[in-house]
């Protein structure tokens, strides 16, 4: 029988990011997700979550632990209400920043995840979906 978890977080200062990757790692492992997939869930939590305290002050993530005929995943949604991304498009490509970063955040974010939602409005906030199948 699929595992029913959902959890909200909220993400305000550094000590939050540590908790939220934690608590991510703690959901994977009891679903049964292998560790590469643990690994690659983590750094795309770790990044949304940085980019979201970093540009947006904080904000909320919700957890959840999806199921889809045979597949089983966990999904994370990160919300906040910061200055949002003017151009999405530009966010996406490799190298952009506006920040002293690599620019490689949401971009190696989506490549580890199986599925990537993005929606943002200017003055409103950024809303960030990801989801990863237990053996994808």
């Amino acid at each position: 029988m699929p595992m029913t978890i959902k959890e909200n977080m909220a993400i305000q200062q550094e000590r939050d990011l540590v908790y939220c990757r934690n608590r991510v790692k703690e959901i994977a492992a009891k679903i049964g997700m292998g560790i590469v997939n643990q690994t690659k869930l983590i750094t795309a939590t770790s990044e949304i979550a940085r980019n979201m305290l970093r540009y947006a002050g904080g904000g909320n993530v919700k957890v959840e632990v999806i199921t889809r005929g045979k597949l089983e995943g966990l999904q994370l949604v990160f919300e906040d209400s910061g200055p949002g991304i003017p151009d999405i498009n530009k966010a996406m490509q490799d190298g952009f920043t506006t920040g002293n970063t690599l620019g490689l955040g949401l971009p190696g974010a989506k490549r580890l995840v199986n599925e990537f939602a993005i929606q943002s409005v200017v003055g409103k906030g950024t809303t960030v979906k990801i989801l990863k199948w237990k053996n994808g």
